[in-house]
């Protein structure tokens, strides 16, 4: 076979697969970059860009372009637990703020930064068939914009598609981890909602909350059991508005303000997949996928893009054998995503807190430098394992740790 005419193929030009196909091209790599929408274009999310996405954007050179849309900085996170709210400072000095931008304006930022560095983009690309020579992957077949027959060949495919990623579905990864859907969620924009805080409310059998974004609105997000679905899908503003009434002074500031889209819902179930194999990658939602609660997932696809292109340069280069690459990938993604992954599915589950939580909120709330670490945690800066680490709790709650 003739030399592949890219050396990266990136099936998916949103949060995981633009960033990926940029830093390809930034390094010099032939990148083709596909997807079926155009862009600017919406899609579901959960918007928040907690500090650590945040900071991959000031690396990228885009956290300007960011800002300029007019999307504020968010500086502050609470946790309304009912009888005590907990709320402090989400970020790092070097990168104090999240972001909620609307995914119509981020994706274009995203894709045009690919496009700045080199990436040969087709919007409007239905990609029908992954291509497999010798049991490798070499390639995609699919249509153009205008519906003509193409193929495409790379050295590598990556799957950046989604939780329904094309390319997962013809590798067929192995799975691990795996958990049904747990909530289901639903979101809309609100104008006459101020708010300069990630606002989240914890009651039992429900979450929600609440994010500034741009326009001058504000995201409400919430959401009750997955095993609730049907027993509400016929009502689902009563049920949200009902919910309010669980937190009795934010109900009286929603009533005061005004819905100004449709509610758009969701679940999703939870998963790792295998990231890689011969001539194959997946990075963001198309390798692992988690509960919207914590509001991860734009996080996670920009960090997971940053390891991938790290791996897929050793690579490419020739610096370390595909499958040594390819498995540090997987070891530095699981190493870092896992207990967010656990973390989000016991906050999920939407139960009280245990004990143990109760008396750690207790104990934290109103001193400020504790309560700034259990946000950072919120936030992804602080991984669970470091927070929920004895020593680390016993010097928050200022007892010493047990021997």
């Amino acid at each position: 076979m003739t030399d592949p005419r890219f050396d990266v193929i990136v099936v998916g030009a949103r949060c995981a697969g633009a960033p990926l196909a940029m830093l390809l091209a930034r390094r010099g790599y032939r990148t083709l970059l596909v997807d079926r929408a155009t862009f600017p274009s919406d899609t579901v999310s959960t918007h928040v860009i907690h500090p650590p996405g945040a900071s991959a954007l000031q690396r990228w050179g885009l956290l300007d372009e960011v800002v300029a849309t007019g999307c504020p900085p968010v500086g502050r996170y609470s946790v309304d637990f009912g009888p005590l709210t907990v709320a402090g400072a989400p970020g790092t000095p070097e990168s104090p703020y999240a972001y909620a931008p609307r995914r119509i304006l981020l994706d274009k930022i995203l894709v045009d930064a690919a496009v700045a560095a080199g990436v040969e983009v087709r919007e409007g690309f239905s990609v029908e068939e992954v291509l497999f020579t010798d049991g490798a992957v070499t390639g995609i077949r699919g249509r153009d914009q205008g519906g003509a027959a193409v193929e495409e060949r790379a050295r590598v495919v990556v799957g950046a598609d989604g939780r329904n990623s094309v390319v997962a579905k013809a590798v067929q990864p192995a799975h691990y981890e795996d958990h049904p859907p747990m909530t289901v969620g639903y979101y809309s924009y609100w104008s006459n909602l101020p708010t300069d805080t990630f606002e989240a409310y914890s009651r039992p059998g429900r979450s929600w909350a609440i994010c500034p974004t741009n326009d001058d609105l504000t995201l409400v997000i919430g959401g009750w059991p997955y095993a609730e679905l049907a027993e509400h899908r016929e009502d689902i503003e009563g049920t949200m508005m009902a919910m309010y009434d669980l937190a009795p002074a934010f109900a009286e500031r929603i009533r005061a303000a005004k819905r100004e889209s449709r509610l758009v819902g969701t679940s999703v179930p939870n998963y790792f997949r295998v990231p890689f194999g011969p001539g194959w990658a997946l990075v963001g939602d198309a390798g692992y996928n988690r509960d919207y609660i914590t509001a991860q997932g734009i996080t996670d696809a920009f960090l997971d893009a940053e390891n991938l292109a790290r791996a897929l340069g050793e690579a490419l280069d020739g610096t370390a054998p595909y499958d040594e690459a390819l498995a540090g990938y997987q070891s530095r993604r699981d190493t870092r995503a896992m207990p967010f992954y656990q973390m989000t599915l016991g906050i999920a589950t939407l139960q009280p807190p245990d004990e143990q939580m109760v008396q750690l909120v207790s104990a934290i709330a109103g001193n400020q430098e504790a309560m700034d670490a259990f946000t950072r945690l919120n936030s992804g800066v602080t991984s669970p394992v470091e927070f929920f680490a004895p020593e680390n709790l016993g010097r928050l709650v200022g007892q010493p740790a047990p021997r």
